[in-house]
């Protein structure tokens, strides 16, 4: 298949293993932002092929994981009313909240239904009028086009009975709240392809100049993966920081303007707090005040629900790249896919699922 074969190719991959080779001296530390790439990486093996010098550490970018607690527990509430259809992707189910997760929500006669795109939350709502219709607006930049053009399509069709509860974040605040820490291990960035593709890189720049140190966007594929680990490592060798893009068929400088301009016509950006990392300023999504209506917090007065989480998970260590999932207590033991702690060992996106469920079950890979 044309754009998959050809960066799957393993006399490519070959190459490119031997090339970092040949380029690492030294120690590096890169942190890809994406649990997807962080499956990919596992996945493929790749983590095994690189050379020893080469660590690396996984990023926050898995938009279940980061949802803090709270905002389970929010959800948890809303879905629980009998007035309520209350729909979501389905890897949010399995989320464990305080207590329990949105399946046992279901289980008890909850409506907690699974859609695969906002838009058909809009079409539960308008063919149930006699219910309040909750769609779970979870994700990064990639995902927040779609879930405001949902708020627009309600909005513009007088579809009263629909509402979102909100838990968007942005990727670039974040990595500076990596990068800004006493704590910070990490030397390099393989940028998340799918968000670039949305907003372009430009936003990356301001990073790179601050803090010294290179980004380069990052597909998905082997290919495409070990272009991003080389290209940062020749830069780290060569004592450069650069923004680049290694993923070109997919990935613009400026992005995807029409998807900006729907997101930025429904949200603004707000503090959001990360599950284990705690608030960063303006590294969120909320609805503008002209969209007040579709806020399903302020429609169902959950704003105030706040949690504790479990202190035997180390989320939030290792979504800033300071821990591996086996170095926490818990993990395989307390904290199983069956059984999870937390986000990062359900979501298909989580670090803590992927070394689980490719017997990674040593601290360095």
């Amino acid at each position: 298949m044309k754009y998959i074969d050809e960066y799957r190719d393993p006399a490519k991959v070959k190459t490119l293993l031997a090339e970092i080779g040949k380029v690492t001296t030294r120690p590096w530390v890169v942190m890809e932002i994406c649990g997807g790439q962080t499956h990919a990486f596992l996945h493929h093996g790749l983590d095994q092929m690189l050379p020893g010098g080469i660590e690396l550490v996984h990023g926050p970018g898995c938009p279940v994981c980061v949802t803090p607690l709270e905002q389970i527990d929010k959800a948890l509430a809303i879905a629980s009313r009998p007035d309520v259809i209350f729909t979501s992707y389905g890897d949010m189910l399995r989320v464990p909240g305080s207590t329990v997760d949105l399946f046992t929500v279901r289980a008890k006669g909850g409506d907690v239904r699974v859609v695969y795109s906002p838009l058909e939350a809009v079409k539960i709502a308008e063919a149930n009028p006699e219910k309040q219709v909750v769609f779970f607006a979870i994700g990064f930049e990639t995902t927040a086009p779609p879930n405001a053009m949902a708020v627009l399509q309600a909005s513009r069709r007088g579809i009263n009975n629909f509402s979102v509860l909100v838990s968007h974040v942005c990727v670039p605040p974040a990595m500076e709240a990596i990068l800004s820490s006493k704590m910070n291990r990490v030397q390099a960035f393989l940028a998340a392809g799918h968000v670039c593709a949305v907003m372009g890189y430009h936003e990356y720049a301001p990073l790179v100049e601050k803090y010294k140190i290179p980004i380069v966007v990052t597909g998905f594929e082997p290919v495409d993966l070990l272009r991003g680990v080389l290209s940062a490592v020749r830069q780290l060798e060569a004592g450069v920081a650069k923004m680049e893009n290694a993923y070109e068929r997919a990935v613009t400088f400026e992005g995807n303007q029409p998807a900006q301009k729907v997101m930025n016509t429904v949200f603004q950006s707000v503090d959001r707090k990360w599950r284990g990392i705690g608030t960063i300023p303006q590294s969120g999504l909320g609805l503008r005040p002209e969209f007040g209506q579709f806020d399903a917090e302020k429609r169902f007065a959950v704003g105030e629900i706040v949690t504790q989480e479990s202190p035997l998970c180390i989320a939030g260590e290792i979504l800033q790249g300071m821990k591996k999932p086996p170095q926490c207590v818990a993990y395989g033991k307390q904290c199983t896919p069956q059984n999870p702690l937390g986000a990062p060992m359900v979501s298909a996106e989580g670090a803590c699922a992927a070394y689980y469920k490719y017997h990674r079950d040593v601290a360095n890979g």
